[in-house]
């Protein structure tokens, strides 16, 4: 019986590390995530009833584990060096004549790299087995974070037994990241729940890996790339390409976007093209890491005692810049959240100017010490909102002024609240106007009831007429009241009229996340109008039901129980239904999704005749589909409008399917 249960427990292993390497380093998942879950609830279960067959690497080990005291320190076997830079061609060139020379006419060629903004991880393997897990530090020395590390879905807990050529222990080093889709929801929701953003991806990545509670950190998704192998503290290959091949047949995850340049044109070329992927690779990188090839002449030509002569960081221009604050105001949300913004100089900057950043909180502007007038370092990152990153105090002339936070509510004059232990002040008004008129606005979102028309002046304008004191009211307007409005002439207050009307056919979903319920983003919403399939359903719905809804958890399942408690919104609920806005979902139970649809990943890029981005995103989900931002290996579907952007070319390089219009719109029908 033991030896029968042992090769069950290995068997299941193996099972998981399959899958585990086609999701997160191969991005061509076999199975679907309920499947995936069940084969580890059942190794879970196998291993809690025999725990003398848990080994460190079993899959069941990667999340999980007591929280550590600390971090004890490690002593690299070989120095974890930084980088020199360039930041122009020139630069790059003469780093080119350098390793020339040091050739001495030997043939010389290079490895282009993309440099991942993480931070780098050393991962140490005997016997094929992760055995620890150590940051960079400073260099020297790093801190142990093996069971952070096992958390780290790309990271193999073991090797991969068809990577042969190596024996005995080895090192690989990689860079550790957040992706972007994961760093943004994260930021969401802590603004939600009233915590402090994170500054960056990078940031976000580094607070992570050094949490002492191993759970805390398999929360945060971090993602991992290697770029280096080292056995006894030296390269066991006699080229950087060929230690990489390695590493990605070993079950590591190596970035694609890498090629072997035979001299500095081809790393020219190479560097311009991924420049303009940039902005769709789902992660942040700053520039390229170019490396000689030749491991022999790497040796040969050593290092500075700070970076190596054989590799250089070309950096892509910074997407910063600095500009003034011209003021700094306090803006109240739609949960009475305060939230200081600069308001600042414009500046041009990655495609937009940009006039306004978020300070997030009075924390953050007491740590950046920003003061009305100082002139500051902003930036801008993919679809990141600017943000300030820091003071120029050089700049000062003293005529600077202190910012000085509020005592009351600057929209209704009420009481602020602070509690013990949170970063964000809130208005605790009742009748706070702003709190009403940012209701309004993202009910008549685009991602909720998509109330074209309904915007910020117009919101402004029914709640000081008091024409609606919640968005219930929306539903009770008439046509005199809304054209009685200043510079609403007849025709627009019939067109507000027709969208209200209009608004009554969304989806349960689309409903769900107007409601404004804190932690209920827009996939939450869809996942729960999805589970609970009506609003009475989820009125009554209980913290447990939620709680084990998949991706619910039960901080959002304690949210939702406690909106539904309040009498007030209960209310409003029973005069949107009586209102006649659909509470009860259209779309199909997971027994009758449209198997074209059902599992699979699309991408959308340019523009489609026949829809909105929201319209067409609606139709796939709603048959079980699902739409992501960025083209990878598990993307299913491109569909492609006219003006298809680099989403495009990324599908082909990959070898993603491209549909038309014309062929989307036959899969709908």
């Amino acid at each position: 019986m033991p030896k029968a249960v042992a090769r069950q427990i290995e068997k299941l292993r193996d099972q998981i590390r399959r899958h585990d390497e086609l999701y997160y380093v191969n991005d061509s998942p076999e199975i679907s995530d309920r499947e995936y879950d069940l084969l580890l609830q059942k190794l879970q279960e196998l291993e809690a009833a025999n725990p003398e067959f848990v080994t460190p690497d079993s899959p069941t080990q990667r999340v999980g584990g007591r929280p550590a005291e600390g971090f004890p320190e490690v002593v690299h076997t070989r120095p974890m060096m930084s980088l020199d830079n360039s930041y122009n061609i020139d630069e790059l060139r003469a780093f080119d004549e350098r390793c020339r020379r040091l050739a001495d006419g030997r043939p010389l060629e290079y490895v282009a790299e993309l440099k991942i903004d993480g931070l780098s991880l050393s991962l140490q393997y005997e016997n094929g087995v992760l055995t620890r897990g150590v940051t960079r530090g400073d260099g020297r020395i790093g801190e142990e974070v093996t069971q952070n590390a096992r958390t780290i879905r790309s990271v193999p807990l073991r090797l991969r037994p068809e990577a042969k050529g190596i024996t005995g222990p080895l090192e690989v080093r990689g860079e550790v990241f957040i992706p972007l889709d994961v760093f943004q929801r994260t930021n969401a929701e802590r603004e939600e729940a009233g915590e402090p953003r994170f500054a960056n991806p990078r940031n976000a990545a580094a607070g992570a890996i050094r949490q002492l509670d191993p759970k805390l950190v398999a929360r945060r998704k971090l993602d991992m790339f290697v770029y280096d192998l080292l056995v006894g503290g030296r390269k066991p290959f006699p080229t950087h390409s060929e230690s990489l091949e390695w590493l990605d047949k070993a079950g590591f995850r190596v970035n694609t976007h890498r090629q072997v340049c035979k001299n500095i044109d081809e790393v020219i070329d190479f560097a311009n093209e991924q420049e303009k992927l940039r902005d769709d690779l789902g992660y942040e990188i700053d520039g390229l890491v170019v490396k000689v090839n030749s491991t022999a002449l790497q040796d040969e030509f050593g290092a500075t005692s700070k970076a190596p002569r054989w590799a250089i960081a070309y950096k892509y221009p910074a997407r910063q810049a600095s500009t003034k604050v011209l003021d700094i105001q306090v803006q109240v949300g739609r949960t009475g959240a305060l939230t200081p913004v600069a308001y600042l100089e414009p500046v041009f900057l990655a495609g937009t100017t940009v006039s306004r950043a978020t300070l997030h909180n009075y924390d953050e502007i007491e740590r950046l010490g920003i003061k009305i007038g100082d002139w500051v370092m902003i930036e801008k990152s993919g679809e990141i909102i600017p943000k300030v990153l820091s003071v120029i105090t050089a700049k000062r002339t003293g005529k600077e002024k202190d910012f000085k936070p509020p005592t009351h509510c600057p929209v209704c004059g009420g009481l602020i609240s602070r509690p013990e232990g949170e970063v964000v002040a809130r208005c605790v008004a009742a009748d706070c106007q702003a709190q009403l008129v940012g209701r309004l606005l993202h009910f008549a979102s685009r991602r909720a009831m998509r109330i074209e028309g309904l915007g910020d002046v117009l919101a402004i304008q029914m709640v000081e007429a008091k024409l609606v004191k919640d968005v219930g009211d929306l539903y009770s307007l008439t046509l005199d009241q809304v054209a009685a409005l200043p510079r609403m002439a007849k025709k627009s207050a019939t067109n507000l009229l027709e969208q209200i009307e209009a608004s009554k056919s969304r989806e349960l979903s689309n409903l769900i996340y107007a409601l404004g319920i804190r932690h209920v983003g827009e996939r939450t919403a869809g996942i729960l109008a999805h589970e609970m399939s009506s609003l009475n359903r989820l009125t009554e719905a209980s913290v447990e039901e939620l709680d084990a809804i998949p991706e619910i958890g039960l901080t959002v399942a304690e949210s939702v129980r406690d909106w539904f408690d309040d009498e007030g919104n209960r209310a409003l609920c029973d005069r949107l239904r009586a209102a006649g806005v659909n509470t009860e979902s259209t779309r199909k139970s997971s027994a009758s999704l449209d198997e074209r649809f059902a599992g699979k990943q699309f991408v959308l890029t340019g523009t489609l005749s026949g829809f909105t981005r929201d319209e067409a995103k609606a139709l796939i989900e709603a048959r079980g589909g699902r739409v992501n931002s960025s083209v990878s290996k598990k993307t299913d579907y491109v569909v492609a409008g006219e003006a298809a952007g680099s989403k495009l070319d990324k599908a082909e390089s990959l070898g993603v399917t491209v549909i038309d219009e014309s062929v989307f719109k036959t899969m709908l029908e």
